[in-house]
């Protein structure tokens, strides 16, 4: 098989994504391996590698090594990563319930979403579970504007 240089990067990324979510992991469970700590933490690892295993295996069975996407251009990606970095920036003040809705019904519009019904429901639907599953299984409390959790 013919390994070309975009093989190479994605192949890279891959590993890499892999090797990092290997070393977390090791280090969450050398720091404490109590429940608490791992809740979180090793499900997602675990989906983690079981996703790059997946892509691997899939690619090295249709005998190319990665698909052919088209890559977005920066001016697309950086309005997401502003938009993101300013959700994690105002959780404090605006709490993870309602920072939560706000980014997902702002991020839909910006994906050309114009289905105002799509938008809300999503967005109030997505928002406020994940709220709640994370105000439910993390160990401290999340800073919430209209779930009263304590």
């Amino acid at each position: 098989m013919n390994i070309s240089k975009n093989d190479r990067g994605h192949l890279g990324m891959l590993l890499g994504l892999a090797g990092f979510t290997i070393w977390y992991l090791s280090d969450a469970i050398r720091v404490s391996s109590s429940v608490p700590n791992l809740l979180l933490i090793l499900p997602v690892a675990t989906a983690v590698l079981i996703l790059c295993l997946a892509e691997l295996l899939i690619s090295l069975w249709r005998k190319t090594l990665f698909e052919a996407v088209d890559d977005e251009p920066v001016k697309e990606i950086l309005p997401i990563v502003l938009l993101f970095s300013a959700y994690v920036l105002t959780l404090p003040w605006l709490g993870f319930d309602l920072g939560t809705v706000l980014f997902v019904a702002i991020f839909l519009r910006m994906k050309q979403e114009t289905n105002w019904w799509m938008v809300i429901g999503y967005s109030l639907t997505f928002g406020l579970a994940t709220a709640l599953f994370f105000a439910f299984m993390l160990p401290y409390p999340m800073p919430m504007t209209f779930l009263p959790i304590d």
